[in-house]
């Protein structure tokens, strides 16, 4: 079995991606890997705002959002991450959520993504395509999705 040596967790402070933390903290552990938990700022988002009908122009500025998601980060570890401090990376980047989490991935070499899924239906999943989906299929590394635990898988 391989050694993990660097587990990512990333994140957008939503209940969904928190799911995934407990298993990843616990990975970690386990293994006495370094934890790094990220967070992307999407900067689409000012897009996404601007394509609407009653389009309405985004108020803070990206490096306003970007510092905002670091203090959104700060609260975010001190509540939910019970993992060895001196063992914790964190970062906040801005770009597309998939492939900034993808691109972090290669550059600190990442062993293990530990990620939550959303529980789109197969027809969101098609239109709208997830961060957790594209994570899996371009990984330079192992992927470990975790489900919400309100969403069971029922056979009909």
């Amino acid at each position: 079995m391989s050694q993990l040596k660097k587990i990512l967790y990333p994140t957008d402070f939503s209940e969904h991606s928190l799911c995934a933390l407990p298993l990843a903290q616990e990975i970690a552990q386990c293994f006495d890997a370094n934890l790094h938990c990220l967070h992307v700022v999407d900067e689409a988002y000012q897009f996404w705002l601007s394509a609407q009908e009653a389009a309405m122009p985004v108020v803070m500025p990206i490096e306003e959002m970007k510092q905002s998601a670091q203090e959104h980060m700060r609260e975010f570890v001190s509540q939910h991450i019970t993992f060895n401090p001196e063992r914790l990376v964190w970062q906040v980047g801005i770009g597309r959520p998939f492939l900034e989490i993808i691109r972090y991935a290669r550059q600190e070499e990442i062993d293990l993504i530990v990620i939550a899924t959303h529980g789109h239906g197969a027809l969101a999943s098609m239109l709208l395509g997830s961060v957790t989906e594209k994570v899996v299929r371009k990984s330079p590394c192992p992927v470990l999705t975790v489900r919400h635990p309100e969403h069971k898988f029922e056979i009909p």
